[in-house]
């Protein structure tokens, strides 16, 4: 049986211009990373501007970067995006009053310079409120609660204190969502819930897993239609971990 021929494995290494062009290029790569910011930005969106979708809504703040002549870092990739992230997204038709995402620039900003020039070139319903440099090498945010309100009519807060009482006493509450093959228990997604004047307040942990959304938590309460008839959610607050 004839030996397999050995081939060279010479010809794979890299050769010497071949090894100067990386380390080049990783060099370059570093010096662009040491002079990148990261900022936490946190903004309202109201208005007509919550009828539109999470995807309108990054393509309209990468706009905003582009008119307010602020330098986005971009991916790395065959297909680059800009390095914007949202740490909880916001459904359609829910008003986000200290909604929070995070970005990369390519060039370091004063935060309330950056402020500034964003809250010129927002479009209506959209106001930039804080911004906050972080480490650029901190951990993407993490959420942890978020808090809905909803007003209520006066003729139907009493009944919604009983529905409240009934909800928030039971230790599981088993509730199908359409087009997921097991139920999740919308109790473990609450952590407060009450009557405050003349609004509901409704406070959710946010997990890897299935999360109670605000509607599942009002079509239970029996209070589902108010959103029909004119009264708009809000989420108020989204809690970080980091």
């Amino acid at each position: 049986m004839a030996t397999p021929a050995r081939y060279s494995t010479a010809r794979l290494k890299p050769r010497p211009v071949e090894l100067e062009l990386r380390f080049r290029r990783k060099s370059e790569s570093n010096r662009l990373f040491m002079n990148r910011q990261k900022l936490r930005i946190r903004f309202r969106k109201e208005g007509d501007l919550r009828l539109i979708s999470h995807r309108d809504l990054a393509r309209t703040l990468e706009r905003l970067f582009r008119r307010a002549a602020l330098p986005l870092a971009m991916s790395e990739g065959f297909h680059p995006h800009p390095r914007v992230t949202f740490p909880a997204a916001l459904g359609v038709g829910i008003e986000g009053m200290n909604e929070v995402i995070e970005v990369l620039l390519d060039e370091a900003q004063d935060p309330e310079d950056v402020r500034q020039r964003l809250l010129e070139n927002s479009p209506p319903g959209l106001m930039i409120t804080d911004v906050t440099e972080l480490d650029a090498l901190a951990n993407k945010a993490r959420v942890e609660s978020a808090t809905y309100e909803i007003p209520i009519p006066a003729e139907r807060r009493e009944a919604l204190k009983g529905a409240i009482d009934e909800l928030l006493n039971k230790r599981s509450y088993p509730w199908q969502r359409v087009g997921r093959a097991k139920p999740i228990d919308l109790r473990l997604s609450i952590e407060d819930m009450q009557l405050v004047e003349d609004r509901l307040q409704i406070r959710l942990w946010v997990s890897q897993q299935a999360s109670a959304r605000p509607r599942e938590i009002l079509q239970v309460l029996g209070v589902d239609d108010l959103e029909y008839q004119g009264c708009t959610i809000q989420r108020t607050e989204v809690n970080l971990t980091s």
